[in-house]
């Protein structure tokens, strides 16, 4: 187990309520940075999907500068930017922006994965597939624009260079894991929907990692669902719209986020489908003790330096108070090391 204090972060995709516009979810976002800051979470972050009436995250760089300027002392970032959606170079050139607006609180978090369908990606990108099976060599042009060596280059993002936006790498399977380790970066698993290679990719990192001028020994991230309350059969009530939105997911029936329900047999068999079960593995959902029993066996396993949250629920009051629910369970288990 890692015995160094645990770091705890959101990731946030704008998930549209029902009943909810889409401005109304992005000032949610907004409420929900500033809940944590308050209790001292290290980082938000926003995702980026496209060609989906119910998640709000699309424009990424553009709700980073809406938070950060917004916020005070919270890191704000990209979980992630999906690199083959985008030129490195305006890439580079947002987050510089953004980090001389707000000096040492932008994060650069970047994947290979579209981020919505084949069709859509097409209609981002047309040249897709060729930069994302080039991801490595993309990567390698973000760190070259941000770098002050690149001064003497004749093709420049003049203001990204030297400017402080530290790079991650995402990753939902092993593939990742070789290319963060490889560089010398820290690397966020998005174990919260894709569970089925976290160990092995956590290993591989681990055993490849290489230092770097970034980072001198591995930083790893996980990506985990939670949702607290005041008891485990509220928590689990809660826990049906989230059921219910990977159901969606799966059926290709994508509405938006639903009212939560009382957890049913039924539902509850539907949480035993393989795959479903499969999705939703690292979602630790229930009281504060409860919760907190989760999260200690999940570090001590995983070894993890941060966790990402996401708590997808259908009211924002719901959210803050598992998000204050959250912080006092971190608060604990860093004060028992």
């Amino acid at each position: 187990m890692n015995n160094q204090k645990i770091a705890y972060s959101i990731l946030e995709l704008a998930i549209v309520s029902q009943g909810e516009t889409i401005q109304q979810t992005l000032h949610n976002s907004l409420a929900l940075a500033k809940e944590a800051e308050a209790h001292h979470y290290k980082r938000i972050w926003f995702a980026e999907h496209h060609n989906s009436d119910n998640i709000g995250s699309s424009a990424t760089s553009l709700l980073i500068g809406y938070v950060a300027e917004n916020t005070h002392t919270i890191r704000v970032g990209s979980g992630g930017i999906m690199l083959p959606n985008h030129s490195p170079l305006i890439i580079a050139e947002q987050f510089g922006t953004l980090a001389h607006l707000y000096p040492g609180r932008i994060d650069l978090g970047i994947g290979r994965a579209p981020g919505t369908d084949p069709q859509t990606a097409q209609a981002i990108r047309s040249d897709f597939m060729k930069a994302a099976h080039s991801f490595p060599e993309e990567v390698a042009k973000i760190q070259r624009y941000f770098s002050l060596e690149n001064k003497k280059s004749s093709v420049r993002a003049a203001i990204a260079e030297g400017t402080d936006v530290p790079l991650y790498i995402l990753g939902s399977s092993t593939d990742s894991a070789h290319l963060a380790a490889k560089k010398g970066l820290p690397y966020a698993f998005a174990s919260h929907f894709a569970s089925t290679h976290l160990y092995d990719a956590l290993r591989i990192y681990e055993q490849e990692f290489q230092p770097s001028e970034f980072l001198d020994k591995p930083y790893t991230i996980a990506g985990v669902n939670v949702l607290v309350a005041d008891t485990d059969e509220e928590a689990e009530k809660l826990f049906t719209s989230l059921i219910r939105m990977f159901v969606g997911v799966l059926t290709g029936s994508r509405e938006p986020l639903q009212p939560p329900t009382e957890m049913t047999e039924e539902l509850k068999q539907v949480l035993q489908n393989p795959t479903l079960n499969q999705m939703l593995k690292y979602s630790f959902v229930g009281s504060k003790q409860t919760v907190k029993t989760q999260i200690q066996e999940f570090l001590k396993e995983t070894g993890v330096d941060e966790l990402i949250t996401v708590s997808t629920m259908y009211n924002l009051n719901e959210r803050l108070k598992s998000t204050r629910l959250f912080a006092e369970i971190m608060k604990e288990i860093n004060e028992d090391k």
